[in-house]
């Protein structure tokens, strides 16, 4: 489809005119929405998206093109809004779900995890609110959310708000990181200034620009400083590297965010001289910038 704007009826501009115009427009919009309900509707009858309806990748993608097109007065970050509720609705359409939400609690009393979390999934999605990581991450383990939305990791956490420690066992359902939150800014005023990393029994799926979260296990005499070498000497591009050490144990936990969608199969995870094979512990679509993408 060419980027042009539909055809304007050739009228003289009168309130009513423009008016009968606009309600023209939404009948449009509203019989194309109809439209991709259906083909919606034809793609969950393949079962393309499996026993967890969520493919972050590729509605990353689609609002990724969508800003590439974008022209005229509309600002382009009203786009993902727009989006992100239709494609919300739609992956309802293939049954009903539900997302968990660790709220931390903070001095303010706003719940920004939850807010984060009805903007991105939908204001009419189900979510539930629990206190901490591993109450939200228990329901994605038994099935009855196909998502947790959960704090940024942080080198400050405690043992209890360092979740993402749990995903190195590789515990059966294999619960994996999805997406980052917010994946769009600038933020209007009043929006929730919290970051946040969604997690799932599904596997992450390929966007056109992707990260990917590895966490390793180091031996005592492997400094982050060593690590970061091994890491760039293997091919890695890394943007944040997060240490982990408990007093009363000798090795030291490290997630580490590199550049590209990196399978466990990659080659150059055997580079790294870890205690064990790293471990993929997900992977998401960068975000991007509402005005400029």
């Amino acid at each position: 489809m060419s980027n042009t704007l539909p055809q304007l009826a050739p009228q003289t501009d009168t309130l009513e005119s423009l008016r009968a115009e606009i309600d023209r427009l939404d009948d449009a919009l509203h019989d194309i929405l109809m439209a991709r309900a259906e083909i919606v509707t034809r793609v969950g009858a393949l079962g393309a998206k499996g026993a967890v309806p969520l493919r972050p990748g590729r509605e990353a993608d689609i609002i990724r093109r969508l800003l590439r097109r974008h022209r005229g007065a509309l600002p382009k970050r009203v786009l993902p809004r727009i989006w992100r509720e239709l494609l919300a609705a739609t992956t309802a359409m293939q049954g009903p779900y539900t997302i968990t939400v660790c709220e931390v609690p903070r001095a303010s009393g706003t719940d920004g995890y939850a807010t984060l979390t009805r903007e991105h999934f939908g204001t009419g999605t189900p979510t539930r609110v629990h206190r901490s990581p591993a109450q939200a991450i228990a329901e994605v383990s038994a099935g009855t959310a196909i998502a947790a939305v959960l704090p940024m990791p942080s080198e400050q956490d405690d043992s209890r708000e360092a979740w993402w420690t749990a995903l190195l066992q590789r515990d059966t359902p294999r619960i994996h990181v999805v997406a980052r939150l917010p994946f769009w800014s600038p933020r209007a005023e009043g929006a929730p200034q919290v970051r946040a990393l969604v997690v799932s029994a599904a596997a992450p799926d390929r966007s056109q620009h992707d990260h990917t979260l590895l966490g390793l296990e180091l031996s005592p005499e492997m400094s982050r400083a060593r690590l970061s070498t091994a890491l760039t000497e293997a091919g890695f591009v890394t943007s944040g590297i997060l240490l982990r050490r408990d007093e009363h144990d000798p090795r030291s936990l490290l997630l580490v965010d590199v550049d590209g969608f990196v399978t466990e199969d990659d080659p150059r995870l055997a580079m790294l001289g870890t205690l064990r094979p790293p471990v993929v512990l997900g992977a998401y679509a960068m975000p991007v910038d509402g005005e400029t993408p």
